[in-house]
């Protein structure tokens, strides 16, 4: 059986790194002021946060039913027998809950993963994917065991403004202005199903320290039973300066010595709620 290994832009993993790891991207969708892009096809990361933030109505929205069928079918006339898809999380969106639907059709040749995670930790999902593939697991498989670790898992995010989740209705315009008066941010958690508050902190400086503690918590409570040798850490973000973005993956890298920490740009789908300037952190386990 040949099993093919799909995913969607939100999990960090790009168009080019896909064709060299033999993963297939679904590009989510972008609405700008009415017209549709995709990401990583014709909408760069710059170009979004250039709409973001120049005033023009911009959202985001699940693949169409069409175009997910149409590259299932690509892919198994391709030469491939199945498809394991690995959407973002089911309490993100109905990304998964569509697709789920989809694959009905398919008599089981289509395998589509309830991960529970979203980018750093989805991209860890689906290298074990690939993983599993390789040594011979077959779709339904490889869905049962992603499913299994999918909430070995943390997410934490802070926002530099609070200007995109008030438009997104998280939070209101009132608690947005107390707050950039105050210069408080609000820290957020993925665990699983739902984008959750988890602390405020005055300021970037210290929302950093505090997205550091959170994860050293995790580390020496969630996961210090299992194999410690599994668990990776990332970082991720809207950081638009590079020297930014590699700043903030050293800070961490210093505070987690023994990890080899990477970083990576949120996806289009989270950008568009925590805005430019959000630094993210995630620990995950892999197989």
């Amino acid at each position: 059986m040949r099993t093919a290994v799909i995913t969607d832009s939100n999990s960090g993993i790009s168009q080019e790194e896909g064709k060299h790891l033999g993963i297939f991207i679904v590009p989510m969708p972008v609405i700008i002021d009415n017209k549709t892009y995709f990401e990583g096809k014709n909408l760069t990361q710059e170009a979004f946060f250039e709409n973001l933030t120049g005033g023009y109505d911009v959202s985001t929205s699940q693949p169409s039913p069409g175009d997910i069928l149409s590259l299932w079918d690509k892919v198994l006339a391709s030469g491939y027998d199945e498809i394991v898809y690995i959407p973002m999380s089911s309490g993100l969106s109905n990304s998964y809950a569509s697709a789920a639907m989809l694959a009905e059709d398919y008599k089981g040749n289509v395998q589509v993963v309830d991960n529970h995670r979203i980018s750093v930790t989805q991209h860890g999902s689906v290298l074990d994917g690939i993983k599993l593939v390789s040594e011979g697991k077959s779709a339904a498989e490889i869905k049962e065991i992603l499913e299994k670790e999918s909430f070995e898992a943390s997410i934490y995010i802070a926002v530099e403004t609070l200007e995109f989740l008030k438009k997104g209705g998280r939070i209101t315009a009132a608690t947005a202005a107390i707050g950039s008066v105050l210069n408080i941010k609000p820290i957020l958690s993925i665990q699983g199903d739902k984008l959750d508050s988890y602390a405020k902190a005055r300021g970037m400086k210290r929302c950093r320290a505090k997205l550091l503690e959170a994860l050293k918590a995790d580390l020496e409570n969630r996961f210090s039973d299992g194999d410690m040798s599994g668990l990776r850490i990332a970082t991720a973000g809207t950081i638009q300066n590079p020297e930014e973005a590699e700043a903030w993956r050293l800070e961490v890298a210093e505070y987690f010595p023994g990890y080899e920490v990477k970083y990576e740009d949120l996806g289009c789908s989270i950008a568009s709620h925590t805005g430019p300037g959000a630094m993210g952190i995630g620990i995950y386990r892999v197989l």
